[in-house]
C-alpha cells in the first residue's frame, strides 16, 4: 500500500510482524530504554467497519475480536493483555499515575476510573494504551529519570494544553525536567483535512493568543477554518521546555490515509479505533 505522506523525513517507521503492520519513532527507539508503537488497520481480526484491528470495545465490535486484536499487539511486546492499562478518553487534561494494581485494566478487567486521557508511569513492563481515529497520540519519554507518559488531544485537549499538563504532571511525579524529554506527535488528522468551525477557531485564539494565525487558516467556505494540530502540539512542548531536536512530529494523516488508518472522518464515524503504546523496559 502506498502512502500518503506529508513530508519527505518520514519521521515514522512501518514494520510487520504476523501480518500486523505497525509503526515506530526512530526518535524513541534510540533512547534504548523504551518499546512503543502506533497500530494500523492491518493484522487483526475484526470484520467490517472494524477489519482488522480494531481497539476499542465501545464502538460495536464483536469482544471476542478486541479481545484478540489486544492479544496480538501484546505479543509484539513480548507481554500479555493482563499488563496493559487504558485510558478513558473524554477529552480532559486528567492524567493518571499508573502502578501495578491497574495492569489489565480496559482490557482484562474493568478500568475503576473515568475521564483520563494521559497515562504516567516509571514502573517497568507495564504497557500504556491511549486510542485514536484523528486525534493526536502524544509520546513522552523522560530518559534521566526513567519514565513515561502517554496522552491524547484531541482539539480540546490541545486547546487545553495537554503537552503542557503532561510534562507538569510527569515533573511532579518523577522530578522530570522538559530537557530531558523525548516527545513525539504520532499519526492524527492533517491540516488539510481538518476543517473547523467558528467554535473551534476561537478556542485556539484564546489558547495561541500570539500566534493562532499561524495554526488556522481560512477555508473556503465562510467561518470554517483549516487547524494544524500537529504544529499546534509541537508549540505547546517547545514552550514547555522540550528541545526542538527532541520532538519528533509524524508526517502520517489518518484522514489521508483512511484505508491503513481509522479515520473518524474520513469512514463517517462507521469504523474502529486505532492505538498507541507505550512501555518501560526493565533495565
Amino acid at each position: 500500500m502506498q502512502l500518503v505522506r506529508k513530508n519527505s523525513n518520514e519521521p515514522m517507521e512501518v514494520h510487520e510482524y504476523q501480518q500486523i503492520k505497525y509503526l515506530t519513532f526512530p526518535l524513541l527507539n534510540k533512547a534504548g530504554m523504551v518499546r512503543h508503537l502506533f497500530s494500523t488497520r492491518e493484522g487483526g481480526v475484526s470484520k467490517g467497519i472494524f477489519a482488522s484491528m480494531n481497539l476499542s470495545y465501545t464502538r460495536g465490535d464483536e469482544k471476542e475480536s478486541v479481545d484478540e486484536n489486544f492479544r496480538r499487539i501484546a505479543e509484539i511486546f513480548g507481554t500479555t493483555p493482563d499488563r496493559i492499562v487504558c485510558s478513558r478518553q473524554t477529552h480532559t487534561t486528567n492524567v493518571r499515575l499508573v502502578t501495578e494494581e491497574d495492569c489489565g485494566k480496559g482490557v482484562v478487567y474493568p478500568a475503576d476510573y473515568e475521564d483520563v486521557d494521559g497515562l504516567i508511569t516509571n514502573q517497568p513492563g507495564i504497557l500504556l494504551c491511549t486510542s485514536y481515529a484523528d486525534c493526536v497520540p502524544l509520546y513522552f519519554v523522560d530518559v534521566k529519570n526513567r519514565a513515561i507518559g502517554l496522552a491524547h488531544s484531541g482539539w480540546r485537549g490541545t486547546a487545553a494544553g495537554m503537552g503542557a499538563v503532561m510534562l507538569k504532571r510527569m515533573r511532579e511525579a518523577f522530578g522530570t525536567m522538559p530537557g530531558d524529554v523525548l516527545a513525539a506527535i504520532g499519526p492524527s488528522i492533517c491540516r488539510d483535512c481538518y476543517q473547523v468551525g467558528e467554535e473551534v477557531a476561537e478556542a485556539f485564539r484564546k489558547s495561541f493568543p500570539d500566534d493562532w494565525e499561524e495554526l488556522l487558516t481560512k477555508g473556503e467556505e465562510k467561518g470554517k477554518y483549516q487547524l494544524d494540530l500537529w504544529e499546534a502540539n509541537r508549540r505547546i512542548l517547545l514552550h514547555g521546555g522540550v528541545l526542538p531536536e527532541h520532538i519528533a512530529v509524524t508526517d502520517l494523516c489518518t484522514c489521508c490515509n483512511g484505508d491503513f488508518l481509522f479515520s473518524h472522518r474520513a469512514s463517517h464515524g462507521k469504523r474502529g479505533n486505532l492505538g498507541a503504546f507505550l512501555e518501560l523496559r526493565k533495565s
